[in-house]
């Protein structure tokens, strides 16, 4: 078998058995080697692939969730009992009475169609990465054809009588071989640019290859139903919802502080937890490789799809809850060093943390009594501003509460798995988003 080398197609070189060409983007692996027709001048296929296949495959996977779609439509009316009567249909009803088709026909359609969605993205990447090599292709005939043309020039050069000759005659002939010589040497610098930019090709086809292939992987982590052992379930659930997990319980100790009607160390302590909590959801959320690709290919490729903005929000509300905190701890560090410069003494370590804390929990104290502007305007027709504030205060925290709830419930309960009440929590969410957000205007004030 052989490959070719960059300047010299057709030129075989030893296949290469070293783990580094394991690491190769596809089309550069020396073995299993990707047949070239379509690219005889960058001598490799930096992006293989077939666009008719891939579509005929998304064709196909769109045409198999609808059928699972409406055989699970079938089912269930079936089993309610309307559709279908008499003995066959009661002994049917049995046999699937308490059973799991329905729903692992819901799931499987549901893997099927995000698989059949990530299909006709990847169809559309690869025709791109496709155009691309084609034009890649062009610039390396050109560019060949000029190292050739080149050569042919610096061999005629070379072969110049004049450059035996003594004098003006042999020193024109050198300088014309010279610079026939730069010509090549320019040419083959020239077409390693258009090579190098091939290859750096095959890698993003190949990266994003891996990135559609994961995110087929993970749309059909339903299509099978797994049994695994309760406690395996069960750590696997807090591992994956972890986030989910951190975020239900800032809420719920949002919703307290708003119960505790002074601004004492209470709420200061509350508004620190609850900010510490809203920090590591936040946190884990970004470390999140799927978190990252959602966003990725929202912002990037403008798939703003239901998964999009259900990260987005869940990201904005993590990050909302934890800026008190961060701008509490951020004043009690300013102002323990401001302490420290203007106090003349040498203090311990110990001392350093005691007055840290102390100036924190001050600052927090005054963080959580500030206003929210956004409230006010909401509530600025009302007869009582202020009880109609603080209503609607403690109902935006509950719907937090109730829709955070609900996706943790979600999570652990198929059966109470909607997209469309997600959807809706996502909504509702967002709209909470806005409205709390404006207490983010006098939290920058009073930081800043």
């Amino acid at each position: 078998m052989t490959v070719t080398s960059g300047l010299e197609p057709g030129r075989p070189l030893a296949r290469s058995r070293d783990a580094k060409d394991n690491a190769l983007p596809q089309g550069l692996k020396s073995s299993p080697r990707m047949p070239n027709a379509d690219y005889p001048h960058l001598g490799f296929d930096p992006v293989p692939g077939s666009t008719e296949t891939v579509r005929g495959l998304h064709v196909r996977l769109t045409g198999c969730a609808k059928v699972l779609e409406e055989t699970r439509d079938l089912v269930t009316r079936l089993m309610d009992g309307s559709y279908w009567k008499g003995d066959a249909a009661v002994a049917f009803r049995e046999q699937l009475d308490g059973g799991s088709l329905p729903l692992n026909l819901k799931n499987a359609a549901h893997s099927l169609g995000r698989a059949a969605r990530q299909l006709k993205l990847w169809e559309g990447e690869l025709d791109e990465f496709q155009c691309r090599a084609r034009r890649l292709e062009e610039e390396a005939k050109a560019a060949r054809e000029a190292v050739g043309s080149a050569r042919g020039r610096a061999a005629t050069a070379g072969d110049d009588p004049d450059l035996e000759k003594k004098g003006a005659g042999g020193e024109d002939a050198q300088k014309a071989l010279t610079r026939a010589n730069t010509a090549v040497d320019e040419a083959g610098a020239e077409l390693e640019k258009i090579l190098g930019r091939a290859r750096r090709l095959a890698e993003e086809h190949e990266r994003q290859a891996e990135h559609r292939a994961t995110r087929i992987r993970e749309a059909t982590r339903k299509l099978v139903p797994r049994e695994p052992g309760c406690f395996d379930s069960a750590l696997d659930w807090l591992s994956d919802n972890l986030p989910d997990i951190l975020s239900f319980v800032a809420g719920v100790v949002g919703l307290v502080a708003l119960f505790v009607v002074t601004g004492g160390v209470a709420a200061a302590v509350l508004l620190l937890a609850a900010a510490a909590l809203s920090a590591g959801a936040f946190a884990l959320r970004l470390s999140d490789p799927e978190v990252l690709a959602t966003l990725q290919d929202g912002f990037a490729k403008g798939e703003f799809d239901s998964d999009f903005w259900g990260t987005a929000v869940g990201l904005g509300g993590d990050l909302m809850g934890a800026l008190p905190g961060v701008g509490a701890v951020g004043l009690g560090i300013r102002g323990t060093a401001a302490s420290i410069r203007t106090g003349g003494e040498v203090l311990s370590l110990g001392q350093k943390v005691a007055t840290l804390g102390t100036k924190t929990m001050s600052e927090a104290r005054a963080i959580s009594s500030l206003e929210n502007p956004a409230l006010d305007l909401v509530v600025s027709g009302a007869r009582d501003s202020a009880k109609a504030a603080r209503v609607t205060e403690v109902s935006s925290a509950s719907l937090g509460v109730a829709t955070a709830g609900y996706g943790l419930v979600s999570s652990a309960v198929d059966s109470v798995d909607s997209d469309g009440v997600a959807d809706g929590a996502t909504g509702i969410d967002g709209t909470r988003s806005i409205l709390d957000g404006g207490g983010l205007v006098d939290l920058s004030r009073y930081v800043f």
